[in-house]
This record gives C-alpha cells, structure tokens and sequence, in this order.
C-alpha cells in the first residue's frame, strides 16, 4: 500500500498540531503552575482532535489534527529534561537576556524544541527548527522569531557536539537580536493570541 500526497500531508500537518499543542500545553503548565499530567490529559479529552469535538477549531482552543502521542512525547520530553535544557539555553543566550526575562510564548517553544533535540530518537534538528520557526511566526512578532532561530541552531548544535563552544555566527546573530529586542516590551500573550 503506497501512501499518497494527501496522507502524506495530513500527517505533516498533524504532526506541526501537535507541536503548537505542545507549547501551549508547556505555557499553561508554567503560567498555571500545574502539573505536566494534568494538563496532557486536559488537552487530550478537550482539546486535541481525539475528543468528541473534532469539529471545533484553533479559535476555539482546539487542536483538530494534532497527534496525541507526539504532544505527549514533546511535552512530558520537555518537562523531564527542563534543567538540562534550561542549562543549555542559560549557556547559549547573553547574559543580558536571560531565560526568565523572555516572554513566556518564546520559552515555551524553545522548552519543546529542545525537549525534542535531546530525546532518545529525536527528529533531525533542521526539521525541529523548521517546524518551530513557523509556529513561532504565528505567535510572535518583531525580532523574537529570528532571536529564536539562532537560539534553535545553537541549541542542536550544542546538543549534538557538547564540548564545542558556541562562539559562531549563530551566537553574534542572537546578541544583535537581543540588542534590537532589548527596547521591546516584554509581553504575555497566551497561546493562540495573534500577534497585532
């Protein structure tokens, strides 16, 4: 049986679903200060395509198409590795833009990213950025989601060879973005907010 190109699409689909479920699971979790299971199992009955309100859409707080094993997979990665990310991200970004200080939209992609980079099987990184980036374009405006994309880079980097120091054009990208976006104010749009 050969898959054809609207499989094949609805599963690419599917899949970004389930990684914008991911971070607005990750927002929640850290904005709400609730439990990582309790809200996997929030958006798995109420709002991930799996419930009986496939007809609802992103408008409503619905993630029609996502798949629910990978939100489970990205959020519950996220979750358990969050320091060793954190650490990561602490390493890579200046120290006069420190993790807390990013809005909380921005944290949360980059937490399911890096949960992603650093699972035991994790997705070649050029996809988890790819796929990231556009999310994030769709949550964020201004300079955050090219900040996020030389953040992202450094990160698989980092992760993929952790001696090496990250001292390339990824981390001067980042330190310019963050001196441009220093004056920005910090915001906290909740998930599915559109960028004004």
């Amino acid at each position: 049986m050969t898959q054809t190109d609207g499989d094949r699409q609805h599963k690419v689909r599917s899949r970004t679903a389930s990684r914008v479920a991911a971070v607005q699971a990750l927002f929640q979790i850290e904005q709400g200060s609730e439990s990582p299971e309790r809200v996997i199992n929030q958006f798995m009955r109420h709002r991930l395509g799996t419930s009986a309100s496939d007809q609802c859409d992103y408008a409503e707080g619905h993630v029609p198409d996502a798949d629910a094993r990978l939100f489970g997979i990205v959020v519950r990665g996220a979750m358990a590795r969050q320091d060793r990310i954190d650490a990561l991200l602490h390493d890579i970004l200046p120290a006069s833009w420190p993790l807390a200080r990013l809005d909380p939209v921005l944290r949360a992609i980059m937490h399911a990213a890096g949960g992603e980079m650093t699972g035991a099987d994790p997705v070649p990184a050029r996809v988890i950025i790819n796929e990231y980036m556009d999310i994030a374009h769709g949550f964020l405006a201004g300079d955050e989601p090219r900040m996020l994309n030389g953040v992202l880079d450094a990160l698989s980097r980092r992760i993929s060879e952790p001696a090496a120091p990250v001292t390339d054009a990824a981390s001067e990208a980042i330190s310019e973005t963050v001196a441009v976006a220093d004056d920005a104010p910090v915001t906290d749009a909740p998930p599915g907010s559109k960028p004004a």
